[in-house]
């Protein structure tokens, strides 16, 4: 083999051959070998990456095309209590794959170490010389290039998210062919943008994408991975996720057709961790190619997990650094996809600070990446650092998530009050929290894939994840649920009227919060998870039994809600979007002789500090100026008893029209008109919305 051009690591395709060059600063040898058919039987051919540059290993080989199947073995010591894991007898993925074929194996032979069953369980000091090929899926080179992107640029303020499944969005779209329903193809489908853009959506935020496995203790129980957080190939499209055989290219057509429908697409990215587990798990790729290197060790032979996954990635090294940022880049630059929000992004760095991470510097640094959407879930599972990512990164805002479901639901629950200050901080934006700032810092959401699901939430008091066989340890205990006197499903109608008022009294605190919104896929339809606050995994064969897929022949109350998510939307895009991206001051203003803000207690004067103190107030009005001549007047009432709100005066405003009512069937209701200082009815566990018209001060 000819040295090959180690500016690009993996297999870069070139017109009269292939490139490849790996990482890997421990090995002693490194081996490339192709997988080709002949004659019904899959023939290894092994060529020596003889060139060595520093720690890239590389070399040229003339006439290997696209689609070619290939896989590394890396040559070097076995010591384990050292941290070191070399096994040629392992066929390794190349971490720079951008497509895989077929499905791993769970046999022993997957493991580096003497495996007596799936798990690995067994001696990890002694090496399995079994060979692991043909039973780990193969590399695939590829030529897919970067391209023109018709990069949306969607300003945060006027940006709507929507975290869906890529299975779980059409599995039951019956306007899609089969073939193509839960796949990308499904994405770009005319009736699932139609959805999208109906709902009011700006961005679709997808689940895990990047090329997963199950876990072994799951498979072993029967169960498949389902959210897919559990990556073997950090920039390859999941393959089972595709209806055709060049999942790269299904994908970038499905972005295409979302771009142009005016939706941008954020993947969900899991760089913290890895498949291959714990020290006892598989050996696939890091492990093989440079154990040490790739992963954390708190001593030579064990590993810091501070992902909960068995393993934490080696992410502050410059190799890490590079192979992230790459990886990032071929994502947007040859996908096209918009955004990144980083799973447990604290596990990504070492010291105390994010805002001393090598890797997120190198992020914020770069001229493509720095400009896309940056989220950071905020957390792993030895640390919380909310508010100490800077710009460009915004972040999940966990205390709004909690803010809001202590108010509408926590309470009444347990029996006692926390008053209105938290919850209007949240709506406010969270200024606490962000500074200076603002408020589209704050990913603001109430349900996401990991917990209840909205209608859940006001159906259950326990968790129930007895389907995923882990005796239902699993999954959160806190979850601020309420289930309105009954455990479960009810028929009473009264009972159900609450429920369903509950669900669009959330959805209208999101939707009409500062901040950037989060919907979670089916909360607008009432999707259920009959209880389970952790459906991450599903069966190996057969219909989902958490309810994961999202529902798209609805009924009467189903509909109702999605009308309401359709008119709260709306309200949002209209009123909100010009003013949300500052946070607002409180102050009066001279031009428009009003508060961009003011809150209101019952008797419709603003809230004094008597006010504030209240533990047990259980209602809050709020004012919002969303223009010279025109605002908001939101009532949230969430006790259980019919109250009266009385409107503010006639120096706020010269009518008042109430254009949604979270009571009320959404697709029948007729605004009410009211002068200033009218007292209205605020059913209980409600949420009104009032446009406020003044004339413009001369």
């Amino acid at each position: 083999m000819q040295p090959a051009d180690t500016r690009f690591l993996g297999a870069t395709a070139t017109p009269d051959g292939t490139n490849f060059a790996l990482w890997s600063e421990a090995a002693d040898a490194v081996e490339l070998c192709l997988f080709n058919e002949i004659n019904g039987h899959l023939v290894e051919t092994r060529f020596a990456l003889a060139h060595r540059s520093g720690p890239i290993w590389h070399g040229y080989l003339a006439g290997v095309r696209p689609g070619q199947r290939y896989g590394f073995r890396a040559y070097g010591p076995w010591r384990p209590a050292r941290g070191l894991r070399f096994n040629a007898a392992k066929l390794l993925l190349d971490p720079y794959a951008h497509q895989l074929e077929g499905e791993i194996k769970y046999v022993p032979e997957i493991y580096g170490h003497i495996s007596s069953d799936t798990l690995g369980s067994g001696d990890i000091e002694l090496r399995d010389d079994r060979d692991s090929a043909g039973l780990v899926p193969y590399s695939v080179v590829t030529d897919h290039g970067a391209r023109k992107i018709n990069r949306l640029n969607i300003p945060w303020a006027k940006t709507v998210i929507y975290e869906a499944h890529v299975q779980g969005l059409t599995a039951k779209n019956l306007e899609i062919e089969e073939r193509e329903r839960g796949t990308y193809r499904g994405l770009g489908h005319p009736s699932t943008i139609s959805y999208l853009k109906k709902l009011g959506i700006t961005a679709l935020e997808l689940l895990p994408i990047q090329s997963f496995i199950t876990e072994p203790a799951i498979w072993n129980r029967g169960r498949r991975n389902y959210w897919g957080y559990n990556p073997i190939a950090f920039s390859a499209p999941h393959a089972a996720y595709a209806a055709t055989r060049d999942p790269v290219a299904e994908l970038r057509w499905a972005v295409d057709r979302l771009h142009e429908a005016g939706i941008e697409v954020i993947l969900d990215v899991v760089y913290n961790h890895t498949g291959e587990g714990g020290i006892g798990g598989p050996t696939l790729s890091f492990r093989g190619i440079d154990n040490k290197a790739w992963y954390r060790h708190g001593s030579d032979a064990d590993y810091i997990d501070v992902t909960g996954c068995g393993n934490t990635v080696n992410a502050g090294q410059p190799h890490a650094v590079r192979q992230i940022v790459d990886s990032l880049r071929w994502w947007s630059e040859v996908v096209g996809i918009d955004g990144f929000r980083f799973d447990l992004a604290t596990a990504l760095y070492k010291n105390n600070s994010a805002t001393d991470s090598s890797l997120f510097s190198a992020i914020a640094a770069d001229p493509e990446l720095r400009d896309l959407k940056l989220i950071a879930e905020p957390w792993d599972v030895t640390r919380y650092s909310l508010g100490d990512f800077v710009y460009p990164w915004r972040e999940w805002n966990d205390h709004y998530r909690d803010a809001v479901r202590q108010f509408w639901l926590g309470d009444l629950a347990r029996g006692y009050g926390e008053g209105v200050g938290d919850i209007a901080s949240r709506i406010g934006g969270s200024s606490d929290i962000f500074y200076f700032r603002g408020p589209t810092s704050s990913i603001n959401f109430i349900t996401a894939h990991d917990g209840f699901t909205l209608n859940d939430l006001v159906t259950y008091n326990a968790k129930n994840n007895l389907a995923n066989q882990e005796e239902n340890r699993d999954g959160g205990d806190a979850n601020r649920s309420w289930n309105v006197g009954v455990e479960g499903p009810s028929r009473d109608p009264e009972i159900r009227a609450r429920r369903k008022s509950l669900k669009k009294s959330m959805l209208a605190t999101l939707l009409l919060s500062s901040g950037v919104p989060m919907l979670s896929m089916g909360d607008e339809i009432s999707r259920t998870q009959n209880g389970s606050n952790n459906a991450y995994s599903q069966p190996l064969e057969g219909a989902d039994d958490f309810g994961v897929s999202l529902a798209w022949q609805l009924d009467e109350e189903e509909a109702d809600m999605l009308d309401a998510a359709i008119s709260l939307s709306k309200i949002r895009s209209t009123y909100l979007a010009d003013v949300a991206s500052e946070f607002f001051t409180g102050e009066f203003d001279r031009g428009t002789k009003q508060k961009d803000v003011a809150w209101f207690s019952l008797g419709g004067r603003e809230m004094t500090d008597s006010h504030w103190a209240d533990g047990e107030k259980r209602s809050i009005t709020v004012f919002i100026q969303a223009g010279p001549n025109r605002s908001l007047l939101v009532m949230f009432n969430s006790s259980a008893n019919e109250t009266i709100f009385t409107l503010p005066n006639e120096s706020w405003g010269e009518t008042f029209r109430c254009i949604f009512d979270a009571s009320k069937e959404s697709a029948t209701y007729e605004p009410l008109i009211a002068a200033p200082s009218t007292k209205v009815n605020v059913a209980a566990h409600c949420a009104q919305v009032w446009l406020v018209s003044r004339a413009f001060p001369a």
